[in-house]
This record gives C-alpha cells, structure tokens and sequence, in this order.
C-alpha cells in the first residue's frame, strides 16, 4: 500500500484485494501475543500441543487426526512431499489455489488441469481423469476465485466414486463464511473413509480469526495420513506466537461472529449497490465476490488504484471482463463503491 501511494501519488489507499480480514485480528489473540513477548529467547513447541489439543477439542477429532501447518500452503506442501514422486499426478482446478499446481510442479509430479464448468468445480471431468497414476485431487470449497461452492449431495456422490488409492484435499479457507446448508460435515468425511478415498480437510487462522499476518493453519484428516505428513514436516514449524495467538482466537467467539456478521451484511449492501451501477454480481459463498464490469478489468483495476483502492483483476484467470473485491468494513466499503461508479464513467463501461 505504501508503494501503491508513492507510485501512483495518493493517500489513505484501500486495500480489498486479497481476502483478509477487514477487521483486524482478534483481541484475545493479540493479548496473548504480548504475553509471550517475554518468551522469544525459547523455541516454540514443535508438537504444537495444546493448539492441536484445541482444534481437536472444538471439532471433535482426536488430537492424532489433527496437524498444524505455517498456514494451510505449509500443509499442501506436506501432502505433496509425502505423497508424489516424480511422474505421479495430481488433479486440480483452473482457475482455483495456485500453490497446489506449484508445489506439484517443484516435487516433479504432472499437473492434470481441468477447467471449471460454469466457475464452479467439474466432478464428473475429474472422475473422469483419475488413473492408477493419480495420488490427490485439490478441490478448494469454496473455490478461489469465483467464490462458488460444491453442493454437498454432489460431493458426496463424488468421493464415493474416487478409487481408495486416491487422497481428495478440501481446501476449506473459507468455510466459515458458507451458508449452514453448503458445508459438508467434516467429521464424518474423514471417519467414513472405509472403502473409498482418504479424505484431507484444510483451514486457516487467516481469514475470519484475523491472523494472516502469523501465517498459522491447520488440517483434519486420518491419523495414519497425520503420521505421513509428520516424517516430511520440519521441527519448530510454526512460531510460538502463532500458536498461542491461534488458541486464543479459536475461543474468541465475540470477535469471529463480529466478522461474519459484518461479512454478510457488507457483503449484500455492496452486491446491491454495485447492481445499481450497471454491473452484474456472481454468487459468493465466501468474503470475496466478483463482478462483471462490462469491460477490460485490468483498466479498471488501474484507474481504480488511481483513486486509491486496491482490487483484483481477473483477467490474468481467464475472465476479461472481472473484477474480485473483498468485502471491507462500512467505510471502505462506501469508498469502493464510489470509487466503481467513477471508474465506471470515466472508462465508458455503463450507461
């Protein structure tokens, strides 16, 4: 933002670009980052106990089904490294999480990329894409970017078919912002794993517990898989403040629900407003959603940043005429929308 300001000659820059937490962290968690301030001269944990003690406690898992990562791209690594060697393949999505491809790519393994089918993941295209070469297949639920979710019933159906050699990753970053109806029931997909596919569940600290800036989340799924990602993870992997920030934020109920609650709230005055603009809004099961501008995104992305705000173009994943915003708290979310109707006018996009 700092470089956003210098560059471009504005003040008091916006950023709802990348999904955070427009407000802020959690206070019990900051708390309890000062008081281990005093404590930096001592390694952390390396087992992350009472963290995996808590997660385990408030999901109902065993504490053995349970492994922390720094952030939940620590624990896609883990699955790579313990489960690909050179020549094995993976399925994964486009556009969707970048880092799966990525990390596939360094270990040597092939990346079968399919498309989305109507911005939402194509089951039957990857069922269909399975071989005896296939270790894991990344569905990120709800996917980024286009915000979509799988509906449950097509889910289940789906990991009944995935042969049991195959591990299936639910990225879950954003679960906390779906609908009630849309989230598929964790404990019994990990448990349930007899005679079909291994089931891994990811969460992160990042988005509504406010802590992206520690980089701390972590994964559910069956002891035997935990023990795996174990032998490739490195000791010491997440920091101390990490740790003790995440446990206090997972308590920290008044805060999450403050987020969620100003989520939605925020999230339906903007796809309302913007509406009113000309534009066209998609569905979001998530803190994000994007927007049809009716014209080329990256130039409204540039004369957004002009006035100061910083959004996310979806061109460079295929959709010319896109936009993604991220909900921000009631004043930026004012500043955006102002920002859009000017940006929309100068460049022609709507009458």
């Amino acid at each position: 933002m700092d470089e956003l300001e210098r560059e471009y000659g504005v003040t008091n820059s916006i950023k709802l670009a990348s999904n955070e937490n427009a407000w802020g962290s959690s206070p019990k968690a900051i708390e309890a980052i000062r008081e281990a301030l005093t404590n930096l001269h001592r390694y952390p944990d390396g087992s992350n106990y009472y963290l995996v003690k808590a997660i385990a406690e408030k999901f109902g898992f065993s504490p053995s089904e349970v492994i922390i990562g720094n952030g939940s791209d620590e624990i896609i690594e883990f699955l790579v490294k313990a489960y690909v060697e050179k020549g094995d393949e993976v399925i994964t999505s486009h556009p969707s999480f970048l880092m799966y491809q990525k990390v596939v790519q360094v270990r040597g393994g092939v990346n079968n990329i399919l498309p989305l089918k109507d911005m939402r993941h194509d089951l039957a295209t990857i069922l269909g894409t399975i071989t005896d070469r296939t270790r894991l297949i990344f569905l990120d639920n709800p996917n980024n970017p286009t915000a979509t979710a799988i509906p449950p019933g097509d889910l289940y159906t789906f990991l009944s078919n995935v042969p049991e050699s195959v591990i299936v990753v639910l990225d879950e970053a954003y679960v906390d912002f779906m609908d009630p109806e849309m989230q598929v029931d964790a404990y019994s997909l990990v448990r349930n794993s007899k005679g079909r596919c291994g089931v891994v569940i990811l969460r992160t600290f990042s988005k509504a517990y406010g802590l992206a800036g520690i980089r701390v989340g972590y994964g559910l799924m069956a002891a035997d898989i935990v023990s795996s990602l174990h032998r490739v993870r490195q000791p010491f992997n997440v920091n101390k403040l990490a740790q003790v920030a995440a446990i206090a934020a997972l308590g920290d109920t008044e805060f999450y629900e403050k987020t969620l609650q100003g989520t939605r709230e925020g999230k339906a005055w903007l796809q309302k407003e913007v509406k009113k603009l000309g534009c066209t809004t998609y569905p979001s099961q998530t803190n994000f959603f994007l927007i049809d501008v009716k014209g080329d995104a990256a130039a409204l992305y540039e004369a957004m940043l002009y006035k100061g705000v910083i959004i996310r173009s979806m061109k460079p994943y295929g959709y010319s005429h896109v936009i993604r915003v991220t909900v921000g708290t009631d004043e930026e979310n004012y500043r955006f929308v102002g920002a859009l109707a000017d940006c929309l006018s100068e460049l022609g996009y709507v009458s």
